[in-house]
């Protein structure tokens, strides 16, 4: 982990929990291993972090102000450390139009996107359902566009996407913008193969 909170030790079940480690750490603050301090926005007042770490995150906010015009897309293992959702951040709500019973959760095989830090897609193992957590046309062409990439470089064999937020992805929006990204349509989805 790149910065360790609360959710993050309580997400790995670490014995004695958060207090004991607690004390770890503030021994290595001590010693000047790591720091202390409010570095990522909502996750608490009691984060640990090196100093390497702080001065990536002082870069990266700095990017925030304009310096880097594209905005970050990362696809992910759904159960990647990396992921913060489902373990220092609770999942967001489901989209208001959401009719599936499928939820999101760090589970093999499950692919998240992320762009700047917000979760976008969860894609489940193979694809099959994919659940959107935005609106924004532009978004979810990067997103495709990033998920299409994990597929081209091998991260994933292949992708088969059925159903988007419980509905057919035939006839739906979202099946555009994964052709665009290099998706085919077959009978049974929009499929994609390393």
């Amino acid at each position: 982990y790149g910065v360790v909170t609360r959710g993050a030790v309580a997400g790995e079940s670490v014995p004695g929990g958060f207090a004991l480690m607690y004390k770890v750490l503030a021994r290595f603050e001590e010693s000047g291993r790591c720091r202390r301090g409010y570095f990522v926005d909502s996750l608490g007042g009691a984060q640990f972090s090196t100093p390497e770490v702080v001065d990536r995150l002082r870069s990266y906010g700095e990017s925030l102000e304009g310096r880097h015009a594209e905005t970050p897309t990362v696809t992910l293992a759904a159960c990647d450390p990396a992921n913060p959702y489902g373990a220092a951040l609770p999942w967001p709500a489901p989209r208001a139009d959401d009719t599936t019973r499928h939820r999101p959760g760090r589970k093999a095989g499950g692919l998240v996107v992320l762009v700047d830090g917000k979760l976008v897609l969860f894609v489940e193992r193979g694809g099959r359902t994919v659940l959107t957590f935005d609106d924004d046309p532009g978004v979810l062409r990067g997103a495709c566009a990033s998920l299409a990439a994990t597929v081209k470089r091998g991260g994933v064999d292949k992708i088969v996407v059925e159903k988007v937020d419980g509905l057919s992805i035939h006839g739906h929006d979202f099946a555009g913008l994964l052709s665009e990204a290099g998706f085919s349509a077959t009978p049974r989805g929009y499929r994609l193969r390393a």
